[in-house]
Order: C-alpha cells, then structure tokens, then sequence
C-alpha cells in the first residue's frame, strides 16, 4: 500500500466522509435485552434449551449463542421435527425462531456487514493518474458495471468513471459525469460513441454511493442505479436507423478514472476522474434488481462475472493513491431460516428481521456452566470492575450477560485493566471468572472500526490481546481449562479468537510498513505484506525463537508457491501467522481419539504397541490472503519436540492440523490430511501440508512388545523350563523326605521354599487353560499370586536364615521357626486378602490369569518382591563380604609360597562362589524380570535362570549327605570364633565320634601347602558349596554354607 499524505485536505476530506456515510446509518441491533427478558429452560435427553422471548436479527441471536458457549438451535431431524415442536408448545413457545446455518455462512457477520475493501484515491484531476483493468474482455452483447463511488464536490467539470475502447470506437463503452448547479451528480453512459443524456443519479454530499449501468444489445436497452433504485433507463442507445445495435467488442482496454482519446492513452486532465472508487464489478448480462441489491448488501453474484475488484488485476498508475476501507453494508439480503413453532415447518425470511430464538447447549456443557458459577467466588471479574468503574463492567454471570457492541476505545482500556489483574494473579483463575474473561475475548474479537484516528490503536489493542491470551494459557490454570473444556468447546477456540484479531491489524499495512509483529513469550502473531511483482521471489518464513528452545520454530510459504501465486495474476498478498508456545493449550487439547489415522500401526507385529498420542510441540499457523479471500497454499513448518525422557518407549511423530468441522461438538480435532513428515529428530519435526491452517506435531508413544514369533518361542521355553524345574522341586522334596537328611530349620526352610516353588510353577505351566474361565482365571490368579508371594517370602527367610549364621542372633531355634512360618505363609496370606478386597473387581487382567497391569494392583505383587530383594541383596553382600575376608585370611595362612596369581585366584573363586550358589536361592534372578521391557533378549535370560535353576537338586542332595558325615552348619562360625557369635545352637552341634573322625582324619592327611600347589581350589567350579566340603578343609564351610541344605 502507497503511503498518504496527511496533510492533504482532500484526504481528511475522503477519511471523514467516508467514515461517516459509512457508520451513521448503520443499523445495530440493541445493545441490551429488554426488561421483559424471561428466558424459558427446557430440558430434554441430550440437550439444554434456552427461549429467548427478546427478537434480535439473525446476526445478533447468533452473538447472544455463542457468547454464552451456546449454539443458535439448528434444524430437528425431519423424525424429530413434530415431537420438537410440541415439546415448545407445552412450555407456552409459538410463532417463529431462528435456525442455524451448518454450512457456516453467515457465522461472520463482521466480515459479511463490514465489508473491508481498497480504494483507489484519484486525488486530484490530472492527465496522468490511471488504472487499468487487466482483464481480457469477450464480446459483450450485454454488460452490466457497478462500484462504490464517492465524488469529490470541490469540481463541476465532467469527469470521465471508465472508458473502455476499442480500435473501431474510442468511446465504446464509457460512463462520465458533473455535479449540476442543483447539488446532484448526473451521469451519461456512452456505447458505440452514442451518447444518452445526463440524468441525475444521487445527491454530490461527499458520501459513499453504490451505482450499477446496464446495457444490452437487443433494442439498445440501458439503465442506471443508484443506492439499489433505478434512477434512469431508456432504449435505443447505439440504435442507428433501423439497424440492431451491435454488441459491445471484445479485446478492448479498460481505464478506470480517464477518458481514452487514443486506445489506452492520450488522457486530459479536464475529462479526468477526481475522488475515490472501489469495488468495481463488470458483468457479460443484465442484473436483475434483485441481483443489483444483493450487490451492493456485499452479496456477490457469480455468474458471468468477466471482472471482480481485485488489485492484483489492476495495472495502477504510480500517483494513485490505495487505501484500505470498511463498508457497512446495508444489510445483508440473503433470507435465513427459521422454525414454525406451531406447524412444524420452515420458512425463509430476511436476516435483518427481528425475531425471538432459541440457543442450545449440550446438557454436560451446560451442567458445566452452572456449577462453575455455583462454584466461584468471582474474584478476578470482581477486581477488574474495581478498577473499570467508567469502562465495560464484566458481568459476573454469564447467563445475565447481553449482546454488546464494543468500541475500540472501551476494548482497550479494558484489555489493559484485564492484564494488569491477571499479571498480579499469583493462584489459579477460577472457572466461572476463566468463562467471563472468554466472553471478553469475543466481544473484543468483535471489535469494529469507526473512525479512521481509531487505527493506531489497534496494534496496541493487539498487544493487550496476546498478553490476556498467553495469561489465561499458563500452565497453572490447567485444571481450570479441563474443568469447562467441554463448556467451551476446547482451548482452541482461544486460536480462533485471535485469528480474527490479527485480521484487524491488516489495514495498518502499508508500503512503508509491510510487516506487523506482536511477540510474548507464549503467543505471538504477525500480519505481514508481500508483493508478488518483484522478479526475485523467496520463500517467505515466520521464525519464532522460543526463549525455552536452541532452535526456533519456524513456518514458511515455499518459493515455488510464491511462483504459483504470481502466476495467477495475484500482485500482492496478505499472510497472517500465529503461534502459540507449549502451555496449558496442548495440554487441554484432546487427543485424536481412536481414528485409524493415528493407530495405523497399533497392533503391529513389528515389536511395537500402541499408547498413546498428544501434543507435544508448539502450535503454529498461517493463512494466506488475496483482497480478503483466503487462498489456499502449501506450507512447510518446524516446531521443536517438548517431551519427558521415555528410555523404554519409541515416539513417532505425525504432522497434523486441527479441523473446527470435525466433531463440532468438541470445537474440532486433529486431522492429517495432506501433511506428511519430511524430517525428524529427536527434539523436533519438520512438516510440509498442502494447506494453510493451524498445526502441530503429535507424539504417538509406543511400548516395545514381543513379536508373534518370540512370543511362541518364550511361551514354550516357559513351559519346558517349568516342567523341568516343577520336576525336580518334586524330585527335590521327595528326597529331603526319603534320603534321611537330619531336621533342622535349614531343611525346614528350604522343603516350605521348594512346596511354595513347586505349587506356583504347576499352576502357571496350566494358567493358559482357565483363560476362558472366568471363575476359573480368577482363583488361579488369586492362587498364583498367593503361591509367587509365599516363594519369595520364604526367599527372604532364605536370607534371614544366612544372616543369623552370620551375625548371631538371640533367639532360641522354636522361636526363629515361628516367626519363620509367619514370614513366609502369612504374610502372603495377608497381601492377597487385602488386596482381593480392596480390589476385587480390577483384580484380574483382561487377557490373561494373573494381575492387572493397568492398575495399581500389580504393586500388591511387585512391592514386596522388590522390597525382599533388596533385603536379599544386602545379605548377600554381606556373605559375600565374610567370606572374602575369611579366604584372605586363610590364603596368608596356607599359601606363603604360592604365587600372586593363585592367591588372586583364590581370592576371585571365594567371591564369585558364594555368588554363583545364593543367587537362585535368595530369588536375585528376578532382577533380571526388571530388565525384559528392555530387550527381548533379558527375557530368555530370564526364562533359563528361574525355570531351571533347580536342575542340580539331586547331585547337591547327594553331596549333602556326604557332607553331613563330616560337619553341620554350626561348626564354620564356631571354628572362626566370630566376635558377633555369642550363643552356639544345639541343633546341628558334632557327635564326639564326628569329632574324633574329623581330628584323626586331619591327621593322616598331606600338607595344606601341597593342597593349594596341586590349585584344588580352581580345578572345578561345584554346584554347590557342599560338594567341596571336606574334613581337610574345614574353613571353607562358611564361604557357602547354605549349599549344602540345598
């Protein structure tokens, strides 16, 4: 846009006019409802209805609707339509009522009453100031032309509209006209050089006036309007004799504000056009008088339409001014549909017409309303009127709320008083004040123009706007946007709001200014102009650098769609960007539901399952427009990654937009039609779509799951190492019960450990069978878990056991036993049952005999296996600990002249043994469990170490009962005196004769010094540590007694 000059009386002259001629005769609906306001609440299955008995336009009804995060009542199904209509009519409801529009329409009233337009400002009479259409004209044998023109009274000369010539006549097609001496403008349109008289048309008053020329070909009809009336017409223009006038020629040129001497020039400066014109249409027929009104309500007809004004089809002469103006269209034309409360049918009447109406609200989103104004303490709306006692005052209901036209004034000021509350607001905001500050929002989304002084406030304006907006999208009001989500259609409707206030910003472009930005730390947006005639063309990109962020996110046109643009014909074009940084917006915003879309590879057989999906980036948009008109264009996009670390989970993401028209309901969902991934890494996405809207990057989460094939293979591996463990733990048992082995608490523990095993493992192996059971799964689940509870309860007694030989304890072996059996039978005993009752109905897993994993209900299981085996695990490196220090002790004794590295090796044995023996024992095998989600391979490691880790049961039963003959458990704590063992037990105390035994059998044997030559202690590494136990080596017991007692 070419600057001003301020100081031109002509221009002040044009802006005040226009502003005037513009808005004094507009016709707004009232600014408050009636005090016989008395809405009527019906409630049905579904749905809350709202009569409001106060008739309103269409426009206005539908204001009232949305501002309450209501909808205008669309049309019942057709089955519906009679019982709909009853249930209006037993609540005393009759006459007619305004229906909603699915199409959307009429949904932008501002667009479609203020119609935003150029101006081509002729500013002075000249020889030089021109337009040219750029149109290729067809041969027109009927042509019909209308603008908005505004005639500058200053001059009484002729001035020449357009001109449009051809070589055969100069003066083919031309409309002139003077102010006569009575105050009126008169016109005189030209065809074929034919002149008709000068009739006056409208009053020369400075104001803008709509007028409309017509001709045809048959009979040299034509016809001037004005302000929708015809003020003249006629026939036989272009008739000569009695010869048919021909049509009018095409390929000709057409010039706006000069009349052509020669074909596209030879211009005069009296003949010249001074004062301002806009929306110039031409048409190859004859409107009707309906189609001329519905022109100039903004209502355009299509139909044969050979121009439409567009400034990028227009060739403007470098002097001619262009400036930007809002028409307030006279009403618009087109009928609405309403609803015959008593015959149940429809009707079409215009959308001007007063009339009652009825707005709807979907019964939980209403519900929602309610109680947060129940629920409130109105706090912010309070404080905020405190401070506007002279401004708006925000109502505190938003039911008692009315239909206002806001000033930009009043909206400033307001925002301004808003933010600074909101800026002090340490806690969350409230529902109730959230939906006012909501309601604000639209009203001053709203917002209308009236003087043209009113335009520089309108950047500050949205400078409040973003600052309110990016407020209320803190992450501490999370809660609160989840609590009326449902009310108000979801967070997005925030985007949608200042969607439509960036579009307020466009008429402060200019040629000196083709770039406005409104930057926070959370929202930002950006109206920028960019013309399309430049011969070096760029792609044109939106870069937003987030403080949180290394890289910014960034949105841009590529150059090949700029090509294609200027390869239109479009001259110029208005882009308008927005982004919106990770805040509580994403994280109220729903996910994509269950559409295949997102879950294309949910049930893959490719070691994948799918979560989850949600927002996990900033949302960016941008809309690309040509004198208003949205124009769709592709788009590539990068917004960086704002996720938590998920070691054990793969994320892939997917480029998508939100669709306000699906699911309406919810105010749209995602979709990704036409966007695909170009790049990804692991803090961010690059996106291209083949359209402009508003984007993001989803984030579908998936767990790493076995695939078919190794879910066969563990399956059976689980099987066999079960059968073949279950065996020997019977095998196991039955020997401890027939081999002989003397009674003690060691064999006490480890037959209970062995049942316990034993039981747990049968009923997995056949788990598979009670699947289709329902009962049936459910006692095995509840046994199940009884039987793994008691194994690791009697694993942990494993422990217990080891420690009180290795730190003495004071307790008599009855007493140990009880506490024993307690430990490991009735703490089990005690889980299950509280967990059965506090659990019962989520006890059960959905595809399987055992617990649920969706619920906290596994922790009744994974608790206390965690916990046993941290106590195991202490214990075994406590054991481990005594008996490294008891293999030094014995290597300084027995090896001084043996080697460093067999004393090393000595040392290593004495460590990894103990280690080797304990670890089935005390259930450390299960720490492999832990790992298996992280790869495939820790579940075959898993299967192998605790399905056969009682493989070597009966070879130890028979190393124990040799060893037996020698020693017992006691004897190693006794022989190395420890300071802690300060009571020795009866039970398992040597006979004399075992005594003698071992004495005189020590003495027959070799030196200790050609034991440790001959390396017996690395020769072969034992099952057990019983199996090297030996009258020789008498200290070695301790390293691993507990070998020998399993």
């Amino acid at each position: 846009m070419r600057g001003l000059r301020p100081d031109s009386w002509f221009f002040s002259f044009l802006v005040g006019s226009l502003s005037r001629s513009l808005f004094a005769s507009a016709a707004l609906a009232e600014n408050q409802t009636s005090k016989d306001f008395a809405p009527v609440m019906i409630e049905t299955l579904r749905h809350m209805y709202e009569y409001v008995p106060t008739a309103l336009d269409w426009w206005h009804a539908d204001r009232f609707c949305d501002q309450r995060f209501a909808q205008l009542l669309f049309e019942p199904p057709d089955s519906e339509q009679s019982s709909f209509s009853k249930l209006l009519q037993s609540h005393h409801i009759k006459g007619s009522v305004w229906l909603n529009e699915r199409d959307g329409v009429l949904h932008k009233p501002k667009w479609r009453r203020n119609h935003i337009v150029p101006v081509l400002v002729f500013g002075d009479k000249t020889d030089t100031k021109y337009v040219k259409v750029l149109s290729d004209f067809p041969v027109l044998p009927a042509v019909t032309a209308c603008a908005h023109l505004q005639w500058d009274t200053r001059t009484q000369e002729i001035a020449t509209v357009f001109s449009y010539a051809v070589p055969a006549f100069i003066n083919e097609f031309q409309l002139r006209g003077f102010v006569d001496e009575e105050g009126f403008v008169r016109f005189a349109l030209i065809v074929h050089g034919h002149h008709s008289p000068y009739l006056p048309v409208f009053r020369a008053d400075g104001q803008w006036h709509h007028f409309c020329v017509t001709w045809q070909q048959e009979n040299g009809t034509w016809a001037i309007y004005a302000d929708g009336k015809r003020r003249a017409s006629a026939s036989g223009l272009c008739t000569v004799g009695l010869a048919a006038p021909q049509a009018i020629y095409g390929q000709g040129t057409f010039i706006i504000g000069q009349d052509q001497d020669s074909l596209g020039g030879t211009f005069k400066a009296k003949e010249s056009f001074s004062g301002n014109i806009t929306d110039l249409h031409i048409w190859q027929k004859v409107l009707s008088m309906e189609q001329i009104e519905n022109v100039r309500s903004c209502w355009m007809v299509e139909q044969e339409l050979v121009f439409g004004w567009s400034l990028n089809a227009l060739e403007i002469e470098s002097t001619v001014e262009e400036v930007t103006a809002q028409f307030l269209c006279p009403g618009p034309v087109e009928e609405c549909r309403v609803f015959e409360v008593g015959s149940s049918g429809f009707r079409h009447t215009s959308c001007l017409q007063s009339l009652p109406f009825i707005c709807c609200y979907r019964k939980d989103a209403y519900w929602q309303l309610k109680k947060a104004q129940l629920e409130s303490s109105h706090f912010l709306v309070s404080h905020v009127n405190m401070l506007a006692k002279r401004m708006v005052q925000i109502p505190e209901n938003i039911f008692t709320s009315n239909v206002q036209d806001m000033n930009l004034s009043v909206a400033l000021s307001t925002l301004d008083v808003l933010a600074t509350v909101l800026r002090k607001e340490e806690t969350p905001v409230e529902s109730s004040d959230l939906l006012m500050v909501l309601q604000l929002l639209k009203q001053v989304a709203d917002v209308e123009v009236q003087e043209r002084e009113e335009l520089e406030m309108l950047e500050q304006l949205g400078q409040y706007y973003v600052e309110v907006t990016e407020l209320i999208l803190e992450e501490q009001n999370i809660e609160t946007w989840s609590s009326i989500s449902q009310a108000v259609r979801g967070p997005m409707a925030v985007v949608e709001l200042c969607n439509r206030v960036v579009s307020l910003l466009a008429p402060l472009l200019t040629s000196g200014r083709t770039k406005i930005t409104i930057q926070h730390q959370n929202v930002g947006m950006e109206v920028r102009k960019l013309e399309l005639s430049s011969q070096q063309l760029s792609s044109e990109t939106y870069l937003i650098q987030s403080p949180e962020e290394d890289r910014p996110d960034f949105i841009e046109i590529p150059v090949e769609e700029m090509q294609r643009l200027k390869a239109k014909g479009l001259r110029r074009v208005t882009v308008k960007n927005m982004w919106f940084g990770y805040s509580s917006l994403q994280r109220c915003l729903p996910g994509p539901g269950s559409s295949a879309a997102f879950q294309d590879v949910a049930a893959s057989d490719g070691g994948q399952k799918y979560l989850s999906t949600a927002v996990r980036t900033a949302v960016i948009s941008s809309t690309v427009l040509s004198d208003y008109q949205e124009i769709s264009t592709s788009v590539r996009y990068r917004l960086q990654h704002h996720t938590q670390d998920l070691p054990d989970k793969l994320v892939g993401p997917i480029c998508a937009f939100w669709n306000f028209s699906l699911s309406p309901d919810a105010g749209g969902m995602w979709s990704t039609a036409g966007c695909s991934v170009v790049t990804s890494l692991p803090d961010s996405t690059v996106c291209f779509c083949n359209h402009t809207t508003n984007f993001a990057v989803l984030l579908q989460v998936y767990e790493i799951e076995r695939t078919t094939k190794d879910e066969l293979t563990l399956q059976t591996l689980t099987f066999i190492g079960c059968g073949v463990s279950f065996c020997a733990l019977v095998v196991t048992f039955i020997l401890f019960l027939v081999v002989g082995v003397p009674k003690s608490e060691r064999t006490t523990v480890h037959k209970n450990l062995i049942f316990a095993l034993a039981a747990a493992e049968a009923l997995l192996m056949f788990s598979e069978l009670a699947k289709t059971n329902q009962v049936l799964c459910f006692l095995v689940t509840a046994f199940l878990h009884l039987s793994f509870m008691a194994a690791f309860s009697w694993m942990l007694v494993e422990g217990l056991l080891l420690w009180s030989k290795v730190v003495a304890v004071n307790m008599s072996e009855d007493r140990r036993m009880k506490f024993y059996y307690a430990t490991g039978w009735g703490l089990p005993a005690i889980t299950v049952g509280l967990t059965l009752a506090t659990s019962f109905n989520n006890y059960v897993a959905d595809n399987y005999c055992w617990l649920n994993v969706q619920t906290n209900v596994i922790w009744a299981f994974v608790g206390p296996v965690l916990f046993i085996l941290g106590v195991n695990t202490f214990v075994l490196f406590r054991v481990v600990m005594v008996t490294v220090s008891s293999a030094r002790r014995r290597a300084k004794m027995l090896t001084l002249n043996s080697s460093l590295e067999n004393q090393i090796g000595i040392q290593i044995w004495a460590t990894a043994k103990p280690i080797l023996v304990l670890l089935p024992v005390l259930g450390l095998t299960w720490v492999c469990g832990i790992l298996v989600h992280l790869s495939i391979i820790w579940a075959y490691i898993f299967i192998m170490l605790n399905s056969l880790q009682v493989r070597n049961a009966i070879q130890r039963m028979k190393d124990k009962k040799k060893a037996l003959s020698f020693t017992n458990c006691s004897h190693p704590i006794n022989y190395l005196s420890s300071p802690r063992n300060t009571t020795s037990w009866e039970t398992g105390k040597p006979s004399p004769a075992a005594e003698s035994a071992s004495s005189n059998h020590a003495q027959k044997d070799p030196p200790v010094k050609n034991i440790t030559n001959r390396g017996n202690f690395g020769g072969k590494i034992p099952m057990g540590i019983s199996s090297i136990m030996s009258p020789e080596r008498p200290a070695v017991e301790l390293t691993a007694f507990k070998s020998s007692g399993f």
